[in-house]
């Protein structure tokens, strides 16, 4: 039986929650001398996805690898906060040395059932660790939880839809109540939204059934819509731009792009996965206690932009942002 098995879950979204308590790494070894890693990820979408990968290659990086001295396992929650916990509760009777979490809804589930137990939590892609209850104001953990967030470049995106849409007067974000990211997302958007002449309507949602219907009531209101890192309506991107039709819909990330949302200003998930899982790395060696990380936030953004969208669009991309992107794409991918 092994004496010791790593479990991360990597949690990217955000949800409401108490959060109290704190702990300490345990001294991870495996009769084996295998570390045994689960990740318990909130929703299948792209943004998630890479950031799975890269919080696997950052592990690499730091020596820690699948097949020679690293076992995997992976819980996908499907969106789904009492599924999230379910996943948390699983690892934690495994007694798990680590649970690495991604997305809000998945790490708050992850830390509340590891909270009075020795295993360290460490997130990606949690927008506000503040508001979700696991970092305080000066960055610093809340007990053992640190990871990475994923604020989105709220500025940039205003600018970028100000560029592509000079007439555009009011967006539209879909989002779900019950993601804490989200309703911070929305904050930061009715904080600066006046400054570039624009105005901002919501729709809430509590599940993907009810994204159709607040999508179709929104688009008669918005001269565009802009997507949130909101794990529920993401995951059912393509049917909200079937519905827009000739109405831009913006991504909040590369992938949200490639599927044919006009433009983003986002950040790397794949980087964002790195860093968490490098982090990861150095609780796992006794390097550092994940009780004593601030969590890293990453604020360089990247333009994104899907010349297939601005063509079924009838919108001209100045080729000064064509210049500037990061990736310019020429077809819609089918997911």
């Amino acid at each position: 039986m092994k004496k010791k098995v790593l479990a991360m879950v990597l949690v990217m979204g955000m949800a409401a929650g108490v959060l109290t308590g704190c702990g300490t790494a345990k001294d991870v070894s495996t009769d084996n001398g295998k570390y045994a890693i689960g990740i318990s990820q909130f929703a299948e979408h792209g943004s998630l996805d890479n950031c799975r990968e890269g919080f696997i290659e950052g592990l690499k990086e730091e020596g820690l690898e699948e097949g020679k001295n690293l076992e995997i396992k992976v819980s996908n929650a499907d969106a789904d906060t009492a599924t999230a916990a379910q996943i948390a509760d699983n690892f934690v009777s495994e007694d798990m040395d680590l649970i690495c979490a991604i997305a809000t809804p998945s790490a708050q589930a992850a830390y509340n059932s590891a909270v009075n137990t020795e295993i360290p939590v460490v997130y990606t892609a949690v927008t506000n660790p503040e508001e979700a209850e696991l970092a305080t104001e000066d960055k610093m953990p809340v007990g053992a939880v640190t990871g990475t967030s994923d604020q989105l470049p709220v500025e940039a995106q205003l600018q970028m839809i100000r560029k592509l849409l000079p007439k555009a007067k009011t967006i539209g974000i879909l989002y779900t109540t019950s993601e804490a990211n989200s309703a911070y997302s929305i904050k930061q958007y009715e904080k600066y939204a006046e400054d570039y002449g624009f105005t901002i309507e919501t729709a809430g949602v509590t599940n993907t059934s009810e994204v159709s219907l607040a999508a179709a009531g929104l688009l008669e209101k918005v001269d565009c819509l802009t997507n949130l890192t909101d794990n529920t309506v993401v995951s059912v991107l393509p049917t909200i731009l079937e519905q827009a039709n000739k109405i831009p819909v913006f991504g909040s990330e590369i992938e949200q792009v490639k599927l044919g949302c006009l433009a983003a200003e986002g950040l790397d998930y794949v980087n964002l996965g790195k860093e968490t899982g490098k982090m990861a790395a150095k609780i796992l060696k006794g390097e550092a206690k994940a009780e004593e990380m601030e969590y890293e936030l990453l604020t360089d953004s990247s333009l994104y932009i899907n010349e297939k969208a601005a063509e079924n669009l009838g919108i001209e991309i100045p080729e000064d942002m064509k210049n500037e992107a990061t990736e310019v794409f020429t077809e819609i991918t089918e997911e």
